[in-house]
């Protein structure tokens, strides 16, 4: 799931698993859970919900919207009940059992495509959903690339501090910093999933 239509199609497949949505609402939902730098357009979404039909995870209900209210008038429709042709129904998406499915086969994907920057976000965004052996494995995984990128960012700097202005060693400052301080809320997060599936650590009895 590496490239970026697994991860939309893993968090459309996620967000109707909560319940089905339109398109418009589902995208404003998206925005939401893949933040700010990811903004869909339905566009960019459309796509991805008929590929999802065509294979089977997905439905598509038709939902006639009421028709507009009006202000009262004494006209020939008020008198006959008429209130105006009904808007342009919604379509509205639906898990189906197949879908369910295949987002259960994502959610326990705890390999390294689930680690990096691209995916990691998402699985966390349902981390409510997963099972705890492979929250613990995607937490210290998501460790692990951390700790080789910091590695290499003390070594760049090492390297190259000579050579570079100083916004540019500003700029690797705070990436460094970003990425340590990621380090130390992921081991919170695997400390917390620890005391939770085994118990804190009691000491022996005192004698």
């Amino acid at each position: 799931m590496a490239k970026r239509s697994g991860v939309l199609e893993f968090a459309v497949l996620g967000l109707l698993h909560e319940s089905p949505m339109h398109g418009y609402e589902l995208r404003k939902r998206l925005n939401v859970l893949l933040g700010s730098l990811r903004v869909f357009s339905y566009g960019t979404l459309s796509p991805c919900l008929k590929e999802l039909v065509a294979r089977g995870w997905l439905v598509e209900d038709a939902a006639a919207e009421p028709p507009p209210r009006r202000a009262p008038a004494k006209t020939a429709a008020s008198h006959t009940g008429q209130s105006g042709p009904p808007r342009r129904s919604k379509i509205v998406y639906r898990l189906t059992p197949d879908g369910e499915e295949h987002f259960g086969q994502l959610l326990s994907d705890a390999g390294p495509s689930a680690w990096e920057d691209e995916n990691f976000g998402v699985h966390f965004a349902f981390f409510g959903r997963t099972d705890a052996a492979i929250r613990l494995r995607i937490l210290e995984g998501r460790r692990s690339r951390l700790e080789e990128r910091l590695d290499l960012f003390r070594q760049s700097v090492t390297r190259t501090r000579e050579r570079l202005d100083r916004y540019t060693l500003e700029a690797q400052r705070h990436g460094l910093e970003s990425v340590e301080r990621e380090v130390r809320w992921l081991n919170e997060l695997i400390k917390t999933e620890h005391d939770q599936q085994v118990g804190p650590q009691v000491g022996p009895p005192a004698v």
